[in-house]
């Protein structure tokens, strides 16, 4: 029986380690290629897979490009979304406004790194519904990801008179955006720290009581 359930747990392992490695191939195609110019076999060919495999495990490309999504913002560590991970609870305990800014800042940016070159492409092929849809759908779970951080800095730390927790996530999806990122950091030359220190500049001016 032992031997069964090992025999199990490494096909499971096996199974899980393809299904990244295809997810993986999709995001890194999407990034250099765009959306319309890849294909679901040009997906199979990257990932080492049939192509028979890729549309038996996720059905159309639309499909496996939300996979991407998700991918661009977990990373490899696909386990936990942000808000069950360890660094999410030190920025809600944080006693410094300061402290709290840079621990979401630091790992927003990560996160960034990853889906604004994807986000970009995939805005370029808005024409197609389906991309747009799923585009729609990733900026809909950000605004409520947003919305949460905004509620929880704004227990511990008073948002600028008169600005409503609703303004304030509007003020962030714009500054922390992957349109922005990209447009600073990829178009502009700007460092990932340079990008930082700004974030932390304007969401401090812009956001909260000093």
């Amino acid at each position: 029986m032992a031997d069964v359930n090992t025999g199990r747990r490494s096909r499971a392992e096996r199974a899980r380690q393809t299904r990244s490695r295809m997810i993986r191939a999709a995001y890194e195609l999407f990034v250099a290629r765009g959306y319309p110019a890849t294909t679901m076999a040009d997906i199979a060919a990257q990932a080492d897979v049939a192509v028979q495999t890729l549309y038996f495990s996720f059905g159309t490309k639309a499909q496996l490009l939300q996979h991407a999504y998700t991918y661009a913002v977990l990373g490899d560590s696909n386990d936990l979304p942000p808000q069950q991970q360890p660094w999410y609870t030190a920025m809600s305990e944080a006693d410094d406004l300061g402290q709290a800014l840079r621990i979401l800042i630091d790992n927003v940016a990560a996160v960034l790194a990853r889906t604004a070159p994807l986000d970009e492409f995939v805005r370029a092929a808005s024409f197609e519904p389906q991309p747009a849809q799923v585009r729609a759908v990733n900026e809909a779970r950000r605004r409520q990801a947003w919305q949460d951080m905004v509620r929880r800095l704004h227990s511990r730390f008073d948002l600028k008179h008169g600005l409503e927790p609703d303004r304030a996530t509007d003020i962030l999806m714009l500054l922390m955006s992957p349109t922005t990122y990209q447009t600073l950091v990829g178009e502009y030359g700007w460092t990932s720290n340079e990008w930082r220190t700004w974030c932390i500049d304007c969401i401090t001016a812009q956001l909260f009581q000093t």
